[in-house]
């Protein structure tokens, strides 16, 4: 009986008088696996565009009207708090669309959940802190029946939302008229400078006490009563800014996200695998009506009044910020960061205008073309994504 005799030889085994198994050349690199350049991956980015249009308009202004005092604290302060207000209501237009919805009552929300909040505590003598509470409850409820309509209608969350914009927005001016008898419900301000929560969360500025002490020791413009010109960070602005790393953090790095870009691409493979396409749907509505009313409770404080306009066309700026953005409207695509450099843009064009000698009229102008340049770039990357794959 022969045997068979085996060696082991630079880690490989073998039968005898055959060659030893030799390793790879290099382990760590799969051949299969494509490189991809590092301009590939920056273009393949949702928020390249935005990114780059906000580097753009940046441009066009430090030449334009950088002498003017655009770009000084207070005009600083200005646009930022325009792109503060427009990016709250895109972050949560960014992240529905993602999911493949739209919500065309965002504007309407604002107007009706200003009411809400000042009727109450205008006429009923609630406290503002109930007043704010009811409106937070009350918007998000009208935001689950937007999503609750959508799933179980099957309608396209553009007629639905469509419809809740001429209702909410016919309810906002007949209670107006109703109960102040205008279109505008004063008196809110002065109820909130004594109310806890109002003036905790929002009303007023963050860090006064730093910017006092930067005027006393002359870092920033000063008035001539030695108190500072620009008083401390508009609340509105760390709203917006806490609310993007939320979203942005829930977005990119939980289960959660991955869900919402799945529902985006494919709601019926999503389900197939239990993603819970109809929960996800229903939330986001709800965040949307929450983003919404987030808005208008800042702007009545900030204000001092509520209004039936307020908030007029607001959601098509929200989309445009989030379409400028990276987003895309077929869904599965789309970044928050990108949805608040969209919205930089807005804040710092419609400001900046006001600097220079361009009519405010070609705004609006700019919104479109922005809007078309923004579809067909997103449109061209995501061909380029999808043939990469």
């Amino acid at each position: 009986m022969s045997t068979v005799k085996l060696s082991v030889e630079q880690g490989g085994v073998a039968a005898a008088g055959t060659p030893p198994v030799q390793p790879p050349a290099n382990p760590g690199k799969d051949e299969r696996v494509g490189q991809v350049s590092w301009i590939k991956r920056l273009f393949s980015r949702p928020e390249f565009a935005s990114i780059s249009g906000a580097i753009l308009v940046f441009a066009f202004f430090i030449l334009t009207a950088g002498d003017s005092g655009m770009f000084n604290l207070d005009g600083v302060v200005n646009w930022a708090q325009v792109a503060a207000y427009l990016g709250i209501i895109a972050i949560g237009a960014c992240v529905l669309m993602i999911a493949g919805e739209f919500d065309l009552s965002i504007g309407s929300m604002i107007g009706f959940a200003g009411m809400m909040i000042a009727i109450p505590s205008v006429y009923f003598h609630w406290p503002v802190w109930a007043a704010i509470l009811f409106a937070f409850a009350g918007s998000m409820a009208l935001g689950w029946l937007n999503g609750y309509l959508v799933i179980k209608t099957r309608l396209p969350s553009f007629i639905v939302t469509l419809a809740f914009l001429f209702i909410l927005r016919g309810l906002t001016l007949a209670l107006s008229i109703m109960f102040a008898n205008r279109t505008i419900v004063s008196g809110i301000g002065a109820l909130a400078a004594d109310d806890w929560l109002a003036t905790t969360l929002f009303h007023g500025e963050v860090g006064t006490s730093l910017f006092a002490w930067m005027a006393k020791v002359g870092w920033i413009t000063a008035l001539d009563n030695g108190a500072p010109l620009v008083k401390g960070i508009p609340k509105v602005i760390v709203w917006w800014g806490a609310l993007a790393l939320v979203a942005g953090f829930v977005l990119a790095r939980t289960r959660i996200g991955n869900w919402i870009f799945a529902v985006g691409g494919d709601a019926n493979a999503a389900k197939n695998v239990g993603v819970p396409v109809k929960t996800i749907k229903v939330s986001l509505f709800v965040f949307t009506a929450f983003c919404a009313c987030l808005f208008a409770t800042l702007q009545v404080f900030d204000v001092g009044s509520a209004a039936a306009d307020r908030g007029l066309q607001k959601e098509f700026e929200a989309i445009i910020a989030a379409v400028i953005g990276g987003a895309l409207l077929t869904g599965g695509y789309g970044s928050v960061v990108g949805a608040c450099f969209g919205a930089l843009i807005f804040g710092v064009v419609q400001i900046g205008i006001t600097y220079t000698n361009i009519n405010s009229d070609w705004f609006r102008v700019f919104l479109g073309v922005m809007l078309l340049i923004a579809v067909l770039f997103n449109n061209f990357i995501r061909a380029r994504v999808t043939e990469a794959r």
